[in-house]
């Protein structure tokens, strides 16, 4: 793919106004630092940063039994988990292998919301379409929403005076609204800091991300590219990228919907996987 094939996310035009350096990355032009990486990975140890990841996929499985196919058809057992809950887990290849990791939302027993990997968006859907019983829809949404992380010890300041809710465990998640407009706002991430992931819908991500400037701003946090993001996983010595082609990774059984579920979760043993664009 060359540079001017490079897929942009909703905000391209504010990370160019705030003097972002760009790269390519999963196929998209992602900023890679803002005043520099090494300010920015101390921000969010030290205060908060701002992370814009919209480049990662989204997906969504509807229908009747929609939790119950999911679960058929990942390596992580969903019923461990509740509607309002999300769930780190593995959708595997028919010979074992991980087609990519992603996290499960689970929004109700008829609506499952997916975030894989950039890269690896459309095979997560292919596969699960593949398998899915008629009445079971699984729709790409890929460009149909922003993802943005407030990462640091100062995050729940910054979403505290947007008015969001912060009240929530680890790994759960609540369906909010800013300025009149829906947001999803997750306890999740991956720097090792106590922070949140939001997805606003696509067309609303301005006006929310240049809200979250100026608080996180306040709180003498900055923005943060993807140098530093990748930063913490060198910190917490989490590898990181799955590649497309990455099919022999967790060999535990058969595929997508078939036994390697079952033998995953009677492993108890973690898979050998890779958290990537």
């Amino acid at each position: 793919m060359t540079d001017t094939n490079l897929l942009h996310g909703p905000i391209h035009d504010l990370h160019v106004g705030l003097g972002a350096k760009f790269a390519a990355f999963g196929g998209w032009e992602m900023p890679v630092s803002y005043a520099g990486t090494v300010g920015e990975h101390q921000a969010v140890r030290g205060t908060v940063g701002l992370f814009d990841v919209s480049h990662l996929g989204k997906a969504t499985v509807r229908g009747p039994g929609a939790a119950a196919f999911v679960n058929s058809a990942l390596t992580n057992d969903l019923g461990r988990i509740r509607p309002g809950k999300a769930q780190y887990t593995l959708c595997c290849t028919p010979d074992g292998g991980v087609i990519d990791d992603l996290i499960v939302y689970y929004v109700s027993d008829d609506e499952i919301f997916l975030v894989p990997n950039a890269a690896n968006t459309a095979a997560v859907v292919a596969a699960l379409r593949k398998v899915a019983p008629v009445a079971i829809t699984v729709t790409d949404e890929h460009r149909e929403y922003g993802v943005f992380a407030v990462q640091g010890p100062r995050s729940t300041a910054v979403l505290t005076a947007l008015g969001l809710p912060t009240e929530l465990e680890y790994m759960a998640y609540a369906d909010a609204e800013w300025d009149g407009r829906p947001v999803r706002v997750c306890r999740t991430g991956y720097t090792g800091e106590h922070g949140y992931e939001l997805l606003p819908r696509w067309d609303d991500a301005t006006p929310l991300f240049r809200a979250l400037v100026e608080q996180v701003s306040a709180e003498d946090g900055q923005p943060a590219g993807l140098g530093a993001r990748l930063s913490f996983d060198c910190a917490h010595v989490t590898p990181q990228g799955l590649p497309p082609d990455s099919s022999a990774i967790c060999r535990k059984g058969a595929g997508v919907g078939s036994s390697v579920t079952a033998c995953a979760r009677a492993s108890g043993r973690n898979c050998a996987c890779w958290r990537t664009c």
